[in-house]
C-alpha cells in the first residue's frame, strides 16, 4: 500500500489483541501502559530484528519501573534501553500519566501486527496505546466503509487477533469540505468570486476582464482583485481560512 496516500475517508479506534506481542503481555501482567511511536531501525536481512521507540507511563515510579523491569525479562523482547531525560525538558500534556519513561527496544519484526493492519486497508495514524493486555489503535481505512467489517475478518484471520470497533467517524466529504471553504468567505469575496466564476473568467481563454467585473460591481479594479486574490486564497489554502 502507498503510505503516502491521503487519509480521506473512514477514522477508526481498533481495539485489538494479537499472540506474541511483548507490550501486550507485559500490561496484562503489571500495571503501567506503553506509547509505540515508530520502528527506529528496518530489518536489512529476514530474520534480523527491529529497534522501537515507545514511552512507558504510570501514576508513580514504582509502577513505571515495574513495567520497564517485565518487559525487560520478557522474552519476546530484547534489551531495554532508556532515554535520558533532557534538562529543561517540559513533559508534553499529551503524554498519560504522571511517569514517564522513553525506551528504544529490540524485537522480533515477525511479531509486529502493523504490516497486516495495513495490507487490509487500516492506515497507522497515531501512537499506538497499550493498557491492561489490549492495544488501541487509531487507523484511517482507506476502502469503502462498507469494507471495514470485511477488513476486519481479514485481520482476525491473518494474525489470529481478535479486533474490536471502540469508535468510527467519518472524515469531511470532498463536498463538505469546499462547502466549509465558501462558508469562510466574507460576502463581499463571494460575491466577486461568484460573479468572477458565472462569467467566465477562469475559463481559457478568459471570457471576461477584471475590469469589466470591477464594472457590473461599480467598485475599482483594484478593489475587485484584492476581494477576489482573498477568496482564491481561501478556496485554495486551507490555512488562510481564518483570514479576512
Amino acid at each position: 500500500m502507498n503510505g503516502s496516500r491521503p487519509l480521506h475517508g473512514t477514522r477508526i479506534t481498533l481495539d485489538l489483541w494479537h499472540p506474541n506481542c511483548w507490550a501486550i503481555e507485559s500490561t496484562e501482567r503489571v500495571g503501567g501502559g506503553i506509547l509505540a511511536h515508530a520502528i527506529y531501525t528496518a530489518p536489512t536481512t529476514e530474520g534480523e530484528s527491529v529497534n522501537g521507540l515507545f514511552t512507558a507511563f504510570g501514576q508513580s515510579t514504582d509502577e513505571v519501573e515495574g513495567l520497564i523491569d517485565e518487559i525487560d525479562e520478557s522474552p519476546l523482547a530484547g534489551e531495554v534501553l532508556e532515554l535520558q531525560e533532557r534538562f529543561g525538558r517540559r513533559q508534553s500534556s499529551s503524554r498519560p500519566g504522571n511517569v514517564v519513561r522513553e525506551f528504544f527496544l529490540e524485537y522480533d519484526p515477525a511479531d509486529m501486527i502493523c504490516p497486516t493492519l495495513l495490507e487490509h486497508g487500516f492506515v497507522h495514524s497515531a501512537p499506538v496505546r497499550i493498557e491492561d493486555g489490549q492495544e488501541s489503535w487509531e487507523v484511517c481505512f482507506a476502502g469503502d466503509r462498507d469494507g471495514i467489517e470485511a477488513a476486519i475478518d481479514g485481520v482476525c484471520e491473518d494474525s489470529d487477533a481478535e479486533v474490536s470497533v471502540e469508535t468510527i467517524t467519518s472524515t469531511p466529504t470532498d463536498e463538505s469540505e469546499r462547502k466549509h471553504r465558501m462558508d469562510a468567505l466574507t460576502s463581499t469575496q463571494r460575491e466577486v468570486f461568484e460573479l468572477a466564476r458565472s462569467r467566465g473568467y477562469y475559463q481559457w481563454p478568459r471570457g471576461v476582464s477584471t475590469r469589466e467585473l470591477a464594472g457590473e460591481l461599480d467598485i475599482s479594479k483594484t478593489t475587485f482583485l484584492d476581494h477576489l486574490r482573498k477568496a482564491e486564497s481561501k478556496l485554495l489554502d486551507p490555512d488562510d481560512l481564518g483570514s479576512e
